[in-house]
């Protein structure tokens, strides 16, 4: 259709205005060919009549339909011009509040000057895996495709941002960096994305300041490469700075402000750390207050330098480099305060305080100083002079000074953050973030703006080769016939500016003559480039020149370019710099000298040769210098797949979305948008697929049409028949291509297509209604004529005798009728009485048997209480009795054990002193034989003395036994103190254990420890017992020495009296014989004493050992009596539960034999040849084991020798694993196969480390096990008479040791629902896992009730581990562990877990722990399963949430799409994916349910499984609404309110009402209901206010802002709406968050349920093979 064909009636276009730049108005009256005047009406009522040249006509452009107005991509819109820009940004930035649009391949984003909530990590996580035209323009968007295509493509990408000061450059870079920091994370523990994020602020100090455009406008370029590994993870990162604008040190504008790092330390001027740099207040210094006012509102200096700070310690940068930063910062400070004086003619000379704190701040002389600010030196041939300058000279010295030194400590600070970011590892890809200044333009254009207009015109060049080569690819891949378009090329500007002879060539030139100047340079200009178009020299001054950029004529003054091109600074400072005790600072200038010697820079080849310079060390042009690194950086950005943003400024005031439409064009045209526009506009600007043409215009179909059943040949067919010019339009493989306005006059059709239909619906509708009024009308007419007419004929026919007889008739009938009625009630009545008579009697008769039977009930009541009472009183009774006969049994062991020892210790005693009797006894016999032989001869002399000897071997004997008492002392010392060395040397053990085991088991270490200890000590204070035992005895030993030396003395007596006797005369003999007899009487007297003495203790001892042996046999005669009563009672119990169980098991398993012999016969012969293998490899890892163990005990005894050499190895190791580390790491970076076989090699090291520590567990298990099993042999060895042990009720077969108990654990632990006994019962393992625990219990054994819960809690974590993806394993085990968590507290004997319980489960309650911590660590490993199964089921479900909920359409022809811009066309090579719809999230959530319930799993923990299942589908459904512009429109709420009600329909399905899963849905169909309510009057929004309680008021007006109308029937919210709606919610409390939190899990709760299972009827089928698991 011609262009011209569309001018008509109501339709609009738009007319050039001088202050909105562009303004609407209404086509009056068609427009035909040759007309000179267009008719319109502007909106605000005024006709408008627009001239128009026939011969030529320029028609003003059209105006799109309201329907594509505020689309997400520009390149969507029908017409495509700079008026349908600038308005649709309007519309989304005033009315809808976005700031984010697309335009082709360029980001339009416009600065709101108000913090947004767009920017959280819930949005970063939203637009993450997502297509681009999938969501909201955002620059997360764009982030995310730079990454996306970087991992598909392996290319490197790069970010162009751009625009001008305040436009919002940096904050826009800076989330784009933190987009990758957040999505890309480095796994490694330097933490290279937060470095990264860190080195903003630091840029920001050193290089932003506040102009009057922006409050932290960037002053240089930056351009940063993220680099990436082959997992695509941040590993590093690198940043180049362009063109820092120096002059801003020394000057500032007027309410404008130097670098935010010198307030910033002028703020902590009074902090002790900033003490010594002499600082002041900012307004004091020179350089920090020529722009008047020194703060920033809402900006705390103080605040900010402690988080520079903070990010230079992240970074790595120590506090001494931060030191000397702050240094050289003061000394510029105080460089500046310095104050020069004019002395004479040409002279100056300085003398200032703050000329010494510079010098001593940065070790220069002082001397030096003040001479060469004051004197040049120049150097001629023969001779130099020095010569002195004057003051201005002087002050552009010290300022020169002052830039150089902050531009070096600037590069400086960058080249620190370059290798703070740099990590180990080789670069896979890059995504390079360039935040460069745009295209600018002011009153005053200088050097700096000469050098940024010429970056922005290199990357405009790049910008329109790049946007040119889309275009033809699309063209190309849609098999388009490819035409020649033409753009606006602007290669002849860069031409003028870097070519042959070219501005800067000219510059470098004139900079090269001593006494070049800036006019001789300007008219070098007029004289060389005047013939070039580009160039223009201004009319009315001569220190000017014109360059006609891509954007806009820019007027450039010459004065000061060579000076700024020069950047010169006196060699005679730079010298006393390089001489300067400021290490940091000498640094600066010795580097520059290196790299003026040797530059390695990129050089752009010149047209011609330039001059070469005559002196040496002249420096290179800072033109030259930024040529070289913008070649360096095109280079760069053409190697990689640019992505633009381009940042707007939408006025000048910083007022919060406030449009100024002349500011904003300004910049479009400036930022190459209306570019973009106009290359897209000269072809085929508008692309449909066919799937959206169809579903939009199928309304334009006929009906022929409409049943096709290939949908593309239908859309060709209906466009060839409705646009006859086929130039308009060309069909690609997969879409549409439409030149500019067909989409419009498609729409048009459309709309008069929908208007006729209405106009139908409205004639029909209204002839029915009138109809209906006429059929009314007719009726009541009708009724109206048959009253008056009936009234007429009454009147006619009616007179007085008739009306007589009428009334004689009345009477007669009223008193008859009467007369029938009582007649009819005195029947009634006596039939109701007679009735109610019966009925009473029946009553009562019916009460009175009620009565006998009640009395008859309470009588039988009585005596049946009566007999529980007393069956309950013997039941309790009997337990009492029980109770009390075990109580008393274990009293009497005890007391036996104590009875025993103390027996012990007497007979002990007593044979101690039997022995020392008898000794005495032999030795007063030896002396009665001594003394007869005495008396019968004397020739026995030699007899007598051999006998004495023998008494003295007698009393060395004693002696020996003495010696005997006393090495056994020593030897009970000795074995104190070998235990306690023993106990040392266990501790050392623990300590070397320690060692190897984790940190996690220091606490149990440290309870094994403090255990072994107690038994240490206890051991100790037995040792101790024995030794107060044996100083008993050896008080003993003095009486004897007594006796022994009495004896002895009475024998020298007697042998000294015997000499006397052989050497005294002959009549002494006489009396000898008396002597010898008195002598010998006395001894008989001591002898008969002695005899008593001991016959009257050996009695007393007799009778002592026989009372406590009579005591001790009635004791024995009561505990055999106690226990043949237990014997029986057990065997009586023993003999009923078997029986018991036998009938029940034999009634239950018979029915099921029948039916499962089949089928386990063929299972049997399956599991068989498992079962062989399985115990094949059971028996190796059995012999394996006991090899490592003993291996293992080898190693211990090695170990305890080797401690300390350990520690020492220990370190030696560490280092070796960190160097190892390294190279590894270094491996890594070579050959990827290796990386490979380490990595294996490392899970197999783990894996056998793992398995070492479990058998350092094993063997202090087992030596535990020893300890414990010796002790009970020493017990059982003691008690062996007194008592017999009790036999272990219901015990077929002893259960096997820890290891059997720990291989079942194991075997279970591996089991997934096979067979039919899981299908029979699902937490069969949690019962049988039960069991096991109550056996332990039974058994009193700690230590195996112990190692049996760890060996469940890790068998479970372990298959969880393995299967940590499987949802089947998932379910199976979170309703296992539910179980067995369950059956802990049913069994545990509390009372409240006791209420539902039967007697039989209460009597199987455990008895001798408490396993209250075990629950709660089962409590927590069913916590983590609970949270795996749901991430799992997140995982499934999320793909098919946005489709089914959203993008579907479940109610059919209410959804209509509309044209999509060149985002969603480009983004994604069109994949063919699988379609998702509502029935989809239902058949999941089916599978979900199914699996639990087949599981067993519990109904609480199925709902709040749904529950937190919907809330995902309502937090993702409602987030994609929120960042999607298309889905907010009535039709959309339609369509998610169906879908509501099919999930509510699921729930009553399933029975599910009742777990508050649709309270999760609530914010969604608020939302939902939001979209259809109507949106215009005070009682809509109170209504609104009222309704959408569950939205936060963020989310409610991003809803209003974001409302899209489908056709032009609907209404758009107004802007007045929207604020009154935010009245209104000001004092409404919610969130301030726009996303909801996906991955928020709702705190679980496990429900306690009583379990009717019989534990004695469980049946473990034997097609589980668990042979090892015996029947008890």
């Amino acid at each position: 259709m011609a262009v011209l064909e569309l001018y008509t009636k109501y339709n609009r276009v738009w007319i050039s205005d001088e202050e909105h730049v562009w303004k609407s108005a209404e086509i009056v009256k068609d427009f035909h060919s040759g007309d000179t005047v267009l008719e319109l009406l502007l909106e605000d009522g005024s006709e408008y009549c627009y001239t128009v040249d026939p011969s030529k006509p320029q028609l003003p452009p059209l105006r799109n339909p309201d329907i594509l107005v505020g689309e997400n991509d520009l390149t969507a819109l029908s017409y495509l011009h700079e008026p349908a820009v600038l308005h649709n940004l309007k519309v989304r930035f005033v009315e809808s509040r976005i700031i984010y649009t697309y335009c082709g391949i360029i980001l339009v984003a416009l600065n709101p000057y108000k913090q947004l909530p767009i920017y959280g990590d819930a949005i970063i996580h939203a637009y993450s895996g997502q297509n681009m035209g999938d969501m909201d323009p955002h620059i997360f968007a764009v982030a995310e495709e730079a990454y996306k295509q970087m991992a598909r493509n392996h290319k490197n990408q790069s970010i162009i941002v751009s625009g001008e000061s305040g436009a919002g450059k940096t904050v826009s870079a800076r989330y784009a960096m933190r987009y990758f920091a957040v999505v890309s994370k480095s796994g490694s523990k330097t933490r290279v994305e937060d470095k990264v994020l860190a080195s903003n602020p630091i840029t920001e100090a050193i290089g932003n300041a506040k102009t009057t455009r922006n409050d932290n406008s960037s002053r240089f370029g930056k351009y940063t490469e993220i680099s990436f590994d082959r997992k695509y993870r941040i590993i590093g990162a690198n940043m180049r700075t362009y063109l820092l604008e120096k002059s801003r040190v020394v000057f500032q504008a007027e309410n404008e402000r130097n670098y935010h790092i010198f307030y910033q330390i002028c703020s902590c001027a009074d902090s002790p750390a900033f003490k010594n740099l002499r600082l002041l207040s900012a307004d004091k210094f020179n350089y920090t207050c020529m722009g008047g006012d020194i703060n920033i509102e809402g900006v705390n200096d103080k605040k900010d330098l402690e988080e520079t700070r903070q990010t230079f310690s992240l970074l790595g940068l120590k506090e001494d480099f931060q030191s000397d930063v702050f240094k050289i910062l003061a000394a510029i400070l105080h460089l500046g305060n310095v104050e020069i004086k004019n002395v004479g003619d040409d002279k100056s000379s300085l003398s200032d305080p703050h000329l010494a704190v510079f010098c001593e701040l940065l070790g220069v002389s002082a001397e030096g100083l003040v001479r060469w600010l004051c004197h040049r030196r120049i150097v001629l041939v023969a001779e130099t002079v020095v010569k002195p300058v004057p003051k201005d000279r002087a002050i552009n010295a010290r300022d020169a000074l002052a830039k150089h030194i902050y531009a070096h400590l600037f590069d400086c600070i960058i080249n620190r953050i370059n290798t703070a970011l740099q990590v180990p590892g080789k670069q896979h890809a890059f995504i390079g973030v360039l935040d460069i200044y745009g295209f600018e333009t002011f009153d005053i254009n200088s050097f700096e703006q000469f050098c940024i207009n010429y970056a922005n015109e290199k990357l405009q060049q790049q910008f329109n080769l790049h946007v040119f080569k889309l275009e033809q690819e699309e063209y190309m891949k849609e098999d388009i016939p490819w035409t020649l378009i033409d753009f606006y090329d602007n290669q002849p500007v860069i031409d003028l500016i870097e070519a042959k002879m070219g501005i800067l060539d000219l510059l470098d030139e004139e900079c090269l003559f001593p006494q070049g100047t800036d006019q001789s340079w300007l008219q070098k200009l007029y004289n060389y480039l005047q013939a070039s178009p580009m160039f223009e020299k201004p009319r009315l001054s001569n220190g000017a020149f014109v360059i006609q950029h891509f954007a806009d004529k820019v007027e450039y003054q010459c004065r000061g370019f060579l000076e700024k091109n020069r950047d010169a600074l006196y060699e005679e400072l730079v010298d006393m710099m390089r001489s300067s005790k400021l290490p940091f600072l000498a640094n600066f200038f010795q580097e520059e000298e290196q790299n003026a010697a040797i530059s390695k820079s990129v050089k752009v080849k010149p047209a011609r040769p330039s001059v070469k310079p005559a002196n040496k060390h002249l420096r290179t042009s800072v033109g030259d210098k930024f040529r070289s690194s913008l070649s360096l950086l095109m280079e760069t950005l053409n190697a990689t797949t640019p992505h633009y943003v381009r940042c707007i400024k939408p006025n000048d005031e910083k007022l919060p979305f406030e449009y100024d439409s002349r500011r904003v064009v300004q910049q479009l045209r400036a930022c190459g948008v209306l570019e973009t526009i106009r290359i897209s506009a000269q072809s085929y600007p508008s692309r449909w697929t066919y799937v959206e043409f169809y579903s939009r215009y199928s309304i334009l179909m006929s009906h022929v049409e409409a049943d096709l059943n290939d949908k593309k040949q239908t859309c060709k067919n209906v466009l060839q028949r409705l646009i006859h010019d086929s130039n308009q339009y060309k069909f690609g493989r997969t879409k549409i291509f439409f030149r500019a306005g067909q989409v419009a006059y498609l729409e048009k059709l459309r709309l008069d297509r929908l208007r006729g239909a209405c106009v139908t619906i409205q004639k029909h509708a209204r002839g029915w209604s009138q109809r209906r009024k006429y059929l009314a009308l007719r009726k009541a007419a009708i009724i109206l004529q048959q009253y008056v007419r009936g009234k007429r004929t009454i009147r006619k026919t009616v007179t007085a005798a008739t009306l007589k007889q009428g009334w004689a008739a009345l009477v007669i009938q009223r008193h008859w009728r009467g007369y029938l009625l009582r007649q009819v009630y005195q029947v009634v009545r006596l039939a109701t009485i007679t009735i109610q008579a019966f009925t009473r009697g029946w009553i009562a008769r019916k009460r009175y048997k009620k009565m006998i039977k009640e009395h008859k009930a309470l009588v039988i009541q009585k005596y049946a209480r009566a007999w529980l009472a007393r069956r309950r009183f013997q039941t309790m009774r009997r337990l009492v009795l029980n109770v009390q006969l075990s109580y008393r049994v274990q009293q009497l062991r005890k007391k036996i054990d104590e009875q025993n020892k103390e027996n012990r210790g007497l007979l002990e005693r007593l044979t101690s002193l039997a022995n020392s009797h008898s000794q005495t006894m032999e030795k007063l016999q030896g002396l009665e034989t001594q003394l007869e032989k005495s008396t019968n001869q004397k020739a026995s002399l030699e007899k007598r003395e051999k006998k004495a000897k023998e008494d003295a071997s007698l009393v060395s004997i004693e002696v020996d036994a003495l010696s005997l008492f006393v090495s056994l002392l020593q030897f009970c010392l000795q074995r104190k103190q070998f235990l306690e060395k023993t106990f040392e040397r266990q501790d050392h053990e623990a300590e070397v254990a320690t060692l190897k085991e984790e940190i996690k088991r220091l606490k149990e270490e440290r309870v094994i420890l403090q255990r072994k200890l107690e038994e240490g000590a206890q051991a100790n204070s037995d040792l101790q017992e024995q030794v107060i035992q044996l100083t008993k005895h050896v008080k003993l030993i003095p009486e004897l020495r007594r006796d022994l030396n009495n004896l002895q003395n009475q024998r020298n007596n007697m042998e000294r009296k015997m000499k006397q006797q052989m050497t005294s005369d002959e009549s002494e003999k006489i009396y000898e014989v008396d002597d010898l007899l008195s002598a010998f009487e006395g001894l008989q007297k001591a002898i008969r004493i002695l005899e008593n003495h001991q016959r009257e203790q050996k009695e007393s001892y007799e009778t002592q050992v026989e009372g406590l042996k009579l005591k001790m046999d009635h004791l024995e005669n009561e505990n055999s009596k106690l226990q043949n009563l237990f014997q029986e009672k057990s065997n009586v119990n023993e003999n009923i539960c078997q029986e018991v169980s036998r009938l029940s098991s034999e009634n239950l398993v018979i029915p099921e034999l029948k039916l499962q012999v089949s089928e386990l016969q063929r299972q049997k012969q399956e599991l068989e040849g498992l079962v062989e293998e399985q115990n094949r490899e059971l028996t190796e890892i059995t012999h394996n084991l006991q090899k490592k163990i003993t291996e293992e005990s080898s190693q211990r005894r090695y170990f305890e020798e080797k401690a300390e050499e350990l520690e020492e190895a220990k370190r030696e190791l560490q280092g070796r694993v960190e160097e190892l580390e390294e190279e590894n790491d270094h491996l890594k970076r070579q050959q990827l196969m290796e990386n490979e076989v380490k990595s294996k090699l490392r899970e197999e090291t783990s894996r056998l480390t793992a398995e070492n520590m479990d058998f350092d567990e094993l063997l202090d298990q087992k030596d535990r096990l020893i300890k414990k099993l010796q002790t009970q042999v020493k017990s059982l060895e003691t008690s062996q008479k007194g008592s017999a042990a009790a036999p272990a009720p219901h015990v077929n077969k002893k259960i096997e040791s820890i290891k059997v108990i720990s291989t079942f654990s194991s075997h279970l632990l591996f089991l997934k629902q096979r067979g039919v006994a899981v299908n029979m019962i699902p937490t069969l393992p949690a019962y049988i896992l039960f069991m096991c625990i109550r056996h332990a219990d039974y058994l009193n054994d700690d230590a195996k009730l112990k190692s049996l819960m760890n060996a469940i809690i890790g068998g479970v974590k372990k298959v969880i581990m393995s299967h940590q993806k499987d949802l089947e394993f998932l379910s199976f085990w979170l309703s296992n562990t539910h179980q067995l968590l369950n059956c802990l507290k049913q069994y545990s004997g509390e009372e409240e877990f006791l209420k539902q319980s039967t007697p039989r489960q209460k009597k199987n309650c455990l008895q001798n722990f408490d396993l209250s911590e075990h629950r709660q660590i089962l409590s927590d490993l069913a916590i983590q399963i609970y949270h795996r199964f749901i991430s799992v089921m997140h995982k499934t479900l999320t793909p098919t949430i946005v489709p089914g909920m959203l993008e579907h359409e479940s109610l059919q022809g209410i959804s209509s799409m509309k044209p999509t811009g060149f985002r969603k066309r480009s983004n994604s090579f069109y994949e063919e994916s699988e379609t998702y719809t509502i029935s989809s999230i239902l058949q999941h959530l089916t599978v979900f349910h199914s699996t639990m319930s087949h599981h067993g799993l519990d109904q609480g923990l199925i709902k709040q499984v749904i529950k937190q299942l919907f809330y995902l589908v309502a937090a993702i459904t409602l987030n994609n609404i929120m960042l999607r512009k298309d889905m907010c429109s009535c039709r959309k709420g339609m369509q998610i309110r169906c879908n509501i009600s099919y999930l509510e329909e699921w729930l009553k399905e399933k029975e599910l009402q009742s777990s508050n899963a649709m309270d999760t849905l609530e914010p969604l169909a608020q939302a939902a209901w939001l979209l259809q309510v109507n949106k215009s009057t005070d009682e809509d929004a109170k209504e609104i206010i009222e309704k959408c309680c569950e939205l936060s008021p963020v989310q409610i007006v991003k809803i209003l802002n974001s409302y899209t109308p489908i056709d032009d029937f609907e209404k758009r919210v107004t802007s007045s709406f929207v604020r009154k709606v935010q009245s209104l919610l000001q004092d409404h409390e919610g969130s301030a968050q726009l996303m909801l939190d996906a991955d928020y899990r709702f705190q679980v709760t496990f429900p306690f349920c009583t379990s009717t299972q019989a534990l004695e009827l469980l049946q473990v089928p034997n097609s589980l093979h668990l042979d090892f698991l015996n029947r008890i």
